[in-house]
């Protein structure tokens, strides 16, 4: 699929008399960028493949392509749930081991997969490209209520290099101050055992109102929709956020440890 906007792309770029200069400079991307994607050295992102779609009046062609590269370099098991996340109005999200894959970095994603010694390295940078090709759904038109509660280990753990962690914990705390419909909270150290130290999960409400949620192992996921468990996680997400720091008070802290991590 690759391959086929690759040569889309190239078609329709010579249909049009254009150079691959004049089109990067319409689309407001790099020449060497454009070359790449036509090279399939590059995977194109969402927003190249919308701008492509107004510069040469295409419909939505080359963004349908887009979508279709997406799912296929999303590992088979997530893909229910990437649908999912897609079209969600709002998350409660809860991670006592990583910061949430929405809120990740590009550099703390792939030092992520390398530590886990899983994949290969082109694989990894599909799967790195992925994740944050996801985070889209943050600043589109009407983004989704991400109510993302992480364990203060998490902004402790090393994962990566310490700029790595500082540029994360930055990040988190831009996220957080400038995105309304983004809350951070963080379980402190001091809470002890709770609840969420069995595992993570997000609770994901659709347009219509329906919520499911999401298991994540380290090999599968599941998306469960049965009410009896619905009503479970939401009391263990409710228990859990008796345990967290105000939002400003995790902002607070979470700027105060990436000082440490310089």
């Amino acid at each position: 699929m690759l391959d086929h906007f690759a040569e889309e792309l190239r078609l329709t770029r010579a249909g049009h008399g254009m150079s691959q200069a004049a089109l990067a400079e319409a689309l407001s991307y790099s020449g060497a960028l454009v070359a790449k994607v036509e090279t399939c050295e590059r995977r194109p992102s969402l927003d190249f493949a919308r701008r492509c779609d107004t510069v040469f009046t295409t419909d939505g062609r080359f963004e349908r392509i887009q979508r279709r590269i997406s799912r296929e370099t999303v590992v088979p098991w997530a893909r229910d749930w990437t649908a999912v996340e897609a079209e969600a109005r709002a998350f409660r999200w809860f991670e006592p081991l990583y910061v949430p894959g929405l809120l990740q970095t590009e550099e703390y994603a792939r030092a992520i997969l390398v530590g886990a010694g899983l994949f290969g390295v082109d694989e990894i940078e599909q799967q790195v490209a992925t994740r944050i090709e996801r985070q889209v759904v943050l600043t589109r038109d009407r983004p989704p209520l991400l109510t993302a509660v992480i364990d203060e280990y998490v902004l402790r753990r090393n994962v990566g290099q310490p700029e790595v962690m500082c540029q994360q914990l930055q990040h988190l705390v831009k996220l957080g101050t400038t995105l309304p419909r983004v809350r951070i909270q963080v379980v402190p150290l001091s809470a002890g055992a709770y609840p969420g130290l069995d595992g993570p999960f997000v609770i994901a409400t659709s347009p219509t109102g329906e919520d499911v949620v999401y298991l994540e192992g380290q090999r599968h996921g599941q998306v469960v929709d049965r009410t009896d468990y619905l009503r479970e996680v939401v009391e263990v997400w409710e228990s859990i956020r008796g345990e967290t720091l105000s939002q400003q008070q995790s902002i607070e802290l979470t700027g105060e440890v990436a000082e440490t991590w310089t």
